[in-house]
């Protein structure tokens, strides 16, 4: 907690001692961050609900079982262990950062501190544009599914109306994003309840009935399916670029750190037993699609292996609920993309690095109200324009995306690092988990970024074709970036306050950490 929340809290203590009886009694105010936030709202099963959540696992594991099978077959289970390492360890980064500063902005503080102004604005933008970026695609899915789940397949397959389905769901998690985090969190429960239920009958239902009746295709389950050592270089490396991205939304719960209790130590705590959670549904679940009927059957059904497969496991009515669980995770992780997003942005806001009405907090919800409403029309404004102009477009996004995640979970381990660096041989667990661990996991992250690089450099690897005479995902993605560092350059002449800052060090256990409670003006 900062300096200036213990001594208003101290304040409070002393005035409260000094009321009246009758006044004492009245009923308290609502405690907020610096801010301006509702603080305290988020316990440890809230934070990390929000964390699985934000990465969507129905939808992620539908749209992309069938795609790493087609890579490495029934080492499926494997590649998903391996891209959960790097995760981990920028995780204990996330950790370490948000003990040090749990601000909202994350990402972009953090990397601002240790690595000066202007990188941390670059990484920022990044984050803020991969949310607003992937919100399409996830509504879109929402769309989709719904109608499917209503047995409106004619609906489904028609792209008039799942955008119009999918701008209806940006307008339906946009209200609860601006009327509170209690709100936005007791949905989440009820979302992620029936995402994770429908993801663990299909998952134990597949198991027992693959060993009792062996299917056409049952591939029972080995140990190199698990710890695989036939894999060649290439076909590791391909396998985890696409399971990579499947872990990608854990770190929203440092994003909604401010609102959370026990800010310092909680969110960095949720961020870890996220990913843990993660990669055990992510395994178990893969375990049970490819025992049903093997591996070949997740290759032909890339775009979709729960569909058929629940018919083929649950038959019918069981299966409408993985449809249920899969338009569900789409919804959800579309209120936890856009809730963080507002955030992130009312951050950079308060630090005086970002337009002034993205820092303003409404009064009654504790809510950065218009920020939400901007980032919502941008949002609808990206969905329909890459519908319009190639709905293509919007599979390439997702791609383009990972270009985005590795810049800012890469750059935050390198923070850890750097911003510790004084503290880093004091002990050999803080050589470990604030240097060793995070930058390795950096490392891996731009190992990734450049494999991206040269693989989407191809338009042939892009839904959309060429663009500017190269692949579409890569303008997407690496395009993004680069109109970061020319808005970072813009935001530079308009704000030059932020920009001024140094890069700094962790200032010890106790001491005030500098500009940390900034408030944006008016």
């Amino acid at each position: 907690m900062e300096s200036s929340e213990f001594a208003a809290g101290g304040a409070r203590a002393v005035a409260g001692k000094a009321r009246p009886v009758a006044e004492q009694a009245a009923p308290l105010a609502i405690e907020t961050s610096a801010k301006g936030l509702r603080s305290g709202a988020l316990s440890l099963f809230g934070s990390v609900t929000f964390g699985v959540a934000s990465v969507a696992p129905a939808y992620s594991l539908a749209a992309t079982i069938g795609l790493i099978a087609s890579v490495v077959g029934l080492a499926s289970p494997f590649v998903m262990l391996v891209a959960f390492i790097p995760m981990l360890m920028v995780s204990a980064g996330f950790n370490y950062m948000n003990r040090a500063d749990p601000d909202c902005g994350q990402s972009f503080i953090w990397t601002a501190r240790a690595m000066g102004p202007q990188v941390g604005w670059v990484v920022g933008f990044a984050a803020v544009a991969a949310s607003t970026i992937v919100m399409a695609n996830l509504v879109q899915i929402a769309s989709q599914y719904m109608f499917l789940f209503f047995g409106l397949d004619g609906l489904a397959s028609s792209t008039l109306w799942v955008t119009v389905g999918g701008v209806c769901w940006i307008l339906f998690v946009a209200v609860f994003v601006a009327i509170g985090i209690n709100v936005s969190a007791k949905v989440q429960y009820v979302l992620m309840g029936m995402q994770i239920g429908a993801l663990a009958l299909f998952t134990v239902w597949a198991i027992v009935k693959a060993i009792a009746i062996k299917p056409e295709g049952y591939a029972p389950l080995r140990l190199s399916h698990l710890f695989s050592t036939h894999l060649t270089a290439s076909q590791l490396s391909a396998g985890v670029l696409l399971a990579i991205f499947l872990y990608w939304g854990w770190d929203s719960v440092t994003s909604v750190n401010e609102e959370s209790k026990d800010s310092s130590r909680m969110p960095g705590i949720s961020a870890i037993l996220s990913t843990i959670l993660l990669v055990v549904v992510y395994m178990t679940v893969t375990v049970a699609a490819q025992m049903y009927h093997g591996a070949q059957f997740l290759v032909d059904n890339p775009d979709d292996i729960f569909g058929p497969l629940a018919k083929d496991v649950l038959g019918s009515p069981l299966d409408k609920l993985v449809l249920l669980s899969v338009f569900t995770s789409g919804a959800a992780s579309a209120l936890t993309t856009l809730l963080p997003l507002t955030r992130s942005t009312l951050s950079m806001a308060s630090h005086k690095a970002f337009p002034r009405v993205f820092g303003r907090v409404d009064p009654k919800y504790k809510t950065p109200f218009w920020g939400t409403v901007i980032l919502m029309t941008i949002s609808i404004a990206w969905y329909v324009l890459m519908t319009v102009i190639n709905v293509n477009a919007l599979y390439d996004a997702i791609g383009g995306l990972g270009f985005m995640i590795c810049l800012t979970y890469g750059f935050v381990g390198f923070s850890s690092a750097i911003y510790y660096r004084k503290e880093l041989f004091k002990s050999a667990k803080n050589c470990l988990l604030m240097g060793l661990v995070p930058a390795v996991g950096g490392v891996i992250m731009m190992l990734v970024f450049y494999k991206s690089a040269v693989d989407y450099w191809n338009p042939d690897n892009s839904y959309a074709g060429a663009w500017f005479g190269v692949g579409s995902t890569f303008v997407i993605g690496v395009g993004t970036i680069l109109l970061g560092i020319v808005l970072m350059f813009v935001m530079w002449a308009a704000r030059p306050e932020f920009f001024r800052r140094k890069p700094e060090t962790w200032p010890g256990e106790g001491q005030p950490i500098p500009y940390a409670d900034e408030r944006v003006e008016g």
